[in-house]
């Protein structure tokens, strides 16, 4: 990644991006306005967050190709450049495409028989996961037979973008409404990709069941009991993937289709936290110990849950995975984990009394204090 991981990625959407796409564009086009289009991009972009940035590049071509979307849009096909590899990710190369990609998703929704062409040509060189969106909410049906007339397609890279594109919580893009209200389109995608050859599209599908259990769990875990059933391998990755954050809340369906069932054998003989008083920026020590009475052996699934204090001096609690293990008849096993209680951009820390509980097959089982001063 050309020093996107050294400084913010936003800063690779600049002005020496605009000059690149602007080479290349004068490279099939000698009369295109090179200069006209960095003074553009130079005179807007430096204040301007990521999207706005990449929306400013696309703004700059809207202006200065030819005014017939149709004829642009030749132009745009032309500088894509090769494929990603089959195993390369859209943040490893190919990011004079997104600004390309956002013309398409902002210029061209009048133009479905082309536009949806162009994006498919897109996103085997980036992503067209954001820019197909507008498409989705202006032509659900239209847009989703399209998508489903490429679910074998041969480039893994468009198979994700069929998962990837309609989720219906995609980070950083618009929300689905309807598939949020209703997702049965999407699973019905998601059923065709569950055993993808490609991992990078068994991910996908991973998240993008994983976005649906927020807001409808019940159908996901329908689904997933039936997708487990002699499931192979690379399946129960996805299904133990898509279930997280279930899990994470100790929900006990998605807990017993991965086969972790509550059980009165299991007790926390010792729990313990040091030191009992820290500092911001100071960390403690969790002593788990816990015993399996049963004859026979226990797969576990522990996590640990911190209870933050909050600015009313209630407490709100969040979830940490801890391990996955399996524990042997009458057996006995000690576990160690250290927690920081650092200052984060996601979170402001108040003094008080933080509760720490254990968490084991979705059951609380145990707790402790510590205290946190500023």
């Amino acid at each position: 990644m050309p020093e996107a991981q050294l400084t913010p990625f936003k800063n690779y959407y600049g002005v020496e991006l605009a000059r690149d796409i602007a080479a290349r564009i004068q490279s099939v086009k000698p009369d295109f306005p090179t200069e006209a289009y960095i003074a553009f991009a130079a005179e807007r972009i430096e204040p301007l967050e990521l999207k706005a940035r990449v929306a400013v590049l696309a703004e700059g071509l809207r202006r200065y190709l030819p005014e017939p979307y149709a004829e642009a849009l030749k132009i745009i096909l032309a500088i894509l450049g090769p494929e990603l590899p089959e195993d390369g990710g859209m943040f490893n190369e190919g990011f004079h495409v997104l600004p390309l990609a956002t013309f398409v998703e902002q210029y061209g929704l009048d133009d479905f028989d082309i536009s949806l062409p162009a994006l498919y040509e897109i996103t085997k060189r980036f992503s067209s996961e954001f820019a197909v969106r507008p498409y989705i909410m202006r032509y659900p049906e239209k847009t989703l037979a399209w998508l489903k007339q490429h679910l074998n397609d041969p480039n893994a890279h468009v198979r994700r973008w069929i998962s990837e594109g309609t989720r219906p919580r995609l980070p950083w893009g618009m929300q689905l409404t309807m598939f949020v209200k209703d997702p049965s389109p999407t699973l019905a995608l998601l059923e065709h990709l569950k055993d993808d050859p490609s991992l990078y599209v068994r991910k996908s599908v991973a998240n993008h069941l994983n976005d649906i259990t927020k807001d409808n769990p019940e159908r996901v875990l329908q689904t997933l009991e039936r997708w487990s059933h002699d499931a192979p391998e690379n399946r129960r990755w996805v299904i133990n993937h898509a279930l997280r954050t279930l899990v994470k809340k100790g929900d006990a369906h998605a807990l017993s289709i991965l086969g972790f069932a509550p059980s009165t054998t299991i007790t926390v003989t010792q729990l313990s936290v040091r030191p009992a008083r820290i500092k911001l920026g100071e960390s403690v020590k969790i002593l788990l110990q816990v015993t399996n009475s049963a004859d026979q052996e226990q797969k576990l699934v522990v996590d640990y849950r911190v209870h933050y204090v909050k600015a009313n001096g209630k407490a709100s609690p969040k979830v940490f995975k801890w391990m996955t293990r399996t524990i042997a008849a009458g057996d006995t096993v000690t576990l160690e984990k250290s927690h920081a209680m650092k200052p984060v951009t996601t979170r402001t820390h108040y003094a008080g009394r933080h509760v720490v509980d254990i968490q084991i097959n979705g059951q609380v089982l145990a707790e402790v204090v510590f205290e946190l001063v500023m």
